[in-house]
């Protein structure tokens, strides 16, 4: 454990759940201070989270009663985990008996990632796969491509002549700078 304060995080999903068991189990831990949501951990606008990630500081440890109190997924937990890894600070969840200050830990967390990257994956593939059905079906289309503005003739002129930065066409435009470079490089093509 660092040598900071231990600081307690809890919370559950509804106005109607009681803190009352996690509150108690983060005080057996030694949590000093504990910061309390009513609130899904869907939601990311959670005023306590946002509060606890404020308030720790380099040594302190969070201590939640289960992993699932600070995030809804794998990958929402890693970010979380990381943000405060950054700033000093350990985590240890009671329930899993995890303590990122630990070897085991570490690896948990490694563990984590993979299942992330995994599931991320997997998800990309189901999405390749979904579009070539789709497209043997005849019923994918794509992303319409953005039609060049009627003045276009006029602004790349005025962009070759050096007159106005990529940056400002794209944006009279309305595309990215992608698209915009897609569309110079068809002028000059």
């Amino acid at each position: 454990m660092g040598k900071g304060q231990m600081v307690g995080y809890a919370r559950v999903s509804t106005i109607e759940q009681n803190l009352d068991r996690q509150e108690k189990a983060l005080r057996e831990q030694g949590a000093q201070k504990i910061f309390m949501d009513k609130l899904s951990g869907k939601d990311t606008n959670r005023p306590q989270f946002k509060a606890m990630l404020d308030y720790v500081r380099e040594g302190d440890t969070v201590v939640v009663s289960e992993y699932s109190r600070l995030a809804r997924s794998t990958r929402d937990l890693l970010n979380t985990i990381k943000e405060l890894q950054d700033k000093g600070v350990q985590v240890k969840s009671i329930h899993e008996n995890f303590d990122t200050s630990t070897a085991q830990g570490e690896l948990i967390l490694k563990i984590f990632a993979s299942i992330a990257e995994f599931e991320r994956k997997l998800i990309l593939q189901r999405q390749r796969e979904g579009i070539a059905i789709a497209k043997a079906k005849g019923k994918y289309q794509g992303r319409k491509a953005k039609e060049k503005p009627q003045e276009w003739a006029q602004l790349y002129a005025k962009y070759k002549a050096r007159e106005m930065t990529a940056t400002k066409l794209a944006e009279i435009c309305g595309v990215s700078r992608s698209v915009l470079y897609r569309w110079i490089r068809a002028e000059q093509g």
